[in-house]
C-alpha cells in the first residue's frame, strides 16, 4: 500500500517573534522539521508545503523531501490542496497529513496510522486527552463514542469547548476521498479559512472514520520560544534515556545536554552540566567529568575530559584533557596524552604520550611521541600575514616560557631550556639555550636601600 505524506510548513510562526521561519528553529540541535521529516519516513519522499521565508526552508529539506508553494495561506484544506499534482499520482493509496512545527511526533505513532489504514478505514484521525484544551479543535463523539466531528476552538460552543479530547492536525486519509473532498471545501467560518478538518466532517457521514489516541505530549505544537523551550527538554529527556538504555551512566540527566546525533559508547559516564553537539563521538568507557562543551568532535576509548571546550577536535585513547583546555577544530591528540589546565591547541597534531601540562599555545604544528611542554611555551605561529608551521620530533623537551618562531623544526630528542626563544632548527639530541646570562650583584639590595633613603 502506497503512503503520501505532507507537511505543512508554509506559516511564518508570529507568536515566535522572529524572522526565521518556524519550522527551522532547532530542539536539542536539529530543525524542527528534520524531527517530522524523520517520524514520517516513507518510501515516497514527503511533499512539505512551503511559504513563508521559502528559500530557507527549500534549502534545508533539499535530498530529504519535495516542496510545493503555499504563497497566500489560506488554511490547512488549502495548503494540502498545494500538493493536488502528488496525490493524483498516488490516489490508489492513503496520505498522512501533519504539521512541520510537531518536533515530538513519534515514528512508532505514525506507523501505527499506517496499519489501521490497512485494516480499511477510510479517515484516521489522531487525538489525545488533556486537562486544559484550550486552543485545540475538539473530537466531538455521539452518545455511542462514534466519532462525529472536529470542531475548532474559535467556532465550538460553549458544551463542546469541555470536550478533552484533541485534534493533533495529525492525519491519515484515503487519497482518493481527500482529493474529492478538497475540492468541497469552504471558508464560511471565524477565520475565514479552508479547514482539513471539514474533510473529516464530511466523510464522517458516510465512509469509515476512526481515532488513534496518542499521548499528548506528542501533539503539541510549536508556537513561540517557550513552547519550544519545552518540546526541546521532552527530547532531551527521550535522548538520554536513549543513552541509558545503551550502558551510559549518566550522572545527572536534568543537567545533561545531548543533541540527537551525538553517539556514546556502553560504560562511559558522563557528569552534570556537559553539552555534548553535532556529529560527536564518544567512545566505551570514557569519563566525561563536569562543565564540557564537545562538539563535532571524536573522543577515544578510554579518555578523560573535565572542564573543556572541545571542537571539531579528535582526541586518543585514554588521554585526559583539561580542566579549562581548549581544543579548536583540526586537532588531533594521540593516546595516552596529558593536555592539561589552560592550554590551547589548534590546527595540530600531537602524538602519542605527549605532555602539555598547563598554560601553553601549541598552534599550527606537528608534535611527535614522548615529548614534554613545559608550562607557558607559545608557537607563535602567526607572523601577522601568514600562519606558519613548526615541527617538534619525538622525545623532545621543551622548557617553560619556552617561544617557538614559527616555522621552526626541533628534531628528535632535542633539549630546549627554560625561557627561549627558538628562532632557528634544533638538530637532534642538541641543546638550545635562548636567552640572557645571568649576573648576581652581591649585596645590591642593602646599597640600593641606602641610596634610596639619603
Amino acid at each position: 500500500m502506497e503512503f503520501v505524506t505532507v507537511i505543512m510548513a508554509a506559516g511564518k510562526g508570529t507568536r515566535m517573534k522572529s524572522e526565521l521561519p518556524k519550522v527551522l528553529f532547532k530542539a536539542c540541535g536539529k530543525p524542527m522539521i528534520d524531527w517530522v521529516l524523520e517520524a514520517c519516513s516513507v518510501k515516497n519522499r514527503p511533499i512539505v508545503v512551503v511559504g513563508h521565508k521559502k528559500e530557507d526552508v527549500i534549502a534545508k529539506i533539499k535530498g530529504k523531501a519535495d516542496y510545493v508553494v503555499q504563497d497566500e495561506q489560506k488554511g490547512t484544506g488549502h495548503a494540502v490542496s498545494m500538493a493536488m499534482d502528488y496525490l493524483k499520482n498516488n490516489a490508489d493509496g492513503y496520505t498522512i497529513v501533519l504539521a512541520g512545527d510537531m518536533p515530538l511526533i513519534k515514528k512508532d505513532t505514525i506507523n501505527k496510522l499506517k496499519e489501521m489504514a490497512k485494516s480499511g478505514y477510510d479517515g484516521i484521525v489522531l487525538t489525545a486527552k488533556v486537562d486544559n484544551p484550550f486552543g485545540y479543535g475538539r473530537i466531538v463523539r455521539d452518545e455511542s463514542g462514534k466519532f462525529v466531528e472536529i470542531v475548532e476552538e474559535k467556532d465550538a460552543s460553549c458544551e463542546q469547548r469541555k470536550i478533552n479530547e484533541i485534534n493533533s492536525s495529525v492525519y491519515c486519509i484515503r487519497t482518493k476521498l481527500l482529493i474529492e473532498c478538497l475540492g468541497k471545501l469552504g471558508c464560511d467560518n471565524a477565520a475565514g479559512e479552508y479547514y482539513l478538518t471539514d474533510v473529516i466532517k464530511i466523510l464522517s457521514s458516510d465512509y469509515k472514520i476512526s481515532t488513534l489516541c496518542t499521548s499528548f505530549e506528542e501533539c503539541l505544537g510549536v508556537n513561540s520560544k517557550a513552547q519550544l523551550a519545552a518540546a526541546s527538554e521532552v527530547l532531551r529527556i527521550r535522548i538520554n534515556n536513549r543513552h541509558m538504555e545503551n550502558g551510559v551512566i549518566i550522572i545527572d540527566p536534568n543537567t545533561t545536554y545531548i543533541e540527537d546525533t551525538v553517539r556514546i559508547g556502553a560504560d562511559s559516564t558522563i557528569y552534570p552540566n556537559n553539552i555534548l553537539e553535532g556529529n560527536t563521538v564518544i567512545e566505551e568507557e570514557c569519563v566525561i567529568l563536569q562543565g564540557n562543551r564537545i562538539a563535532d568532535s571524536h573522543i577515544a576509548k578510554g579518555a578523560t575530559i573535565q572542564s573543556s571546550v572541545i571542537t571539531e577536535a579528535k582526541v586518543g585513547e585514554n588521554t585526559t584533557v583539561g580542566p579549562f583546555a581548549y581544543l579548536r577544530p583540526k586537532s588531533v591528540v594521540g593516546a595516552d596524552c596529558r593536555i592539561g589546565d589552560f592550554v590551547e591547541v589548534k590546527n595540530s597534531s600531537i602524538d602519542d604520550g605527549t605532555k602539555v601540562s598547563h598554560l601553553t599555545y601549541v598552534g599550527d604544528s606537528d608534535v611527535g611521541k614522548g615529548v614534554n611542554i613545559g608550562c607557558g611555551v607559545v608557537f607563535v605561529n602567526y607572523d601577522g600575514i601568514n600562519k606558519h608551521r613548526s615541527v617538534v620530533e619525538d622525545n623532545c623537551f621543551i622548557g617553560c616560557n619556552t617561544n617557538l618562531i614559527s616555522p621552526v623544526k626541533l628534531g628528535h630528542g632535542a633539549y630546549v631550556a627554560a625561557g627561549t626563544t627558538v628562532t632557528e632548527d634544533v638538530e637532534s639530541g642538541a641543546l638550545c639555550i635562548g636567552r640572557s646570562r645571568q649576573t648576581v650583584k652581591t649585596d645590591w639590595n642593602n646599597k640600593w636601600k641606602k641610596e634610596r633613603d639619603k
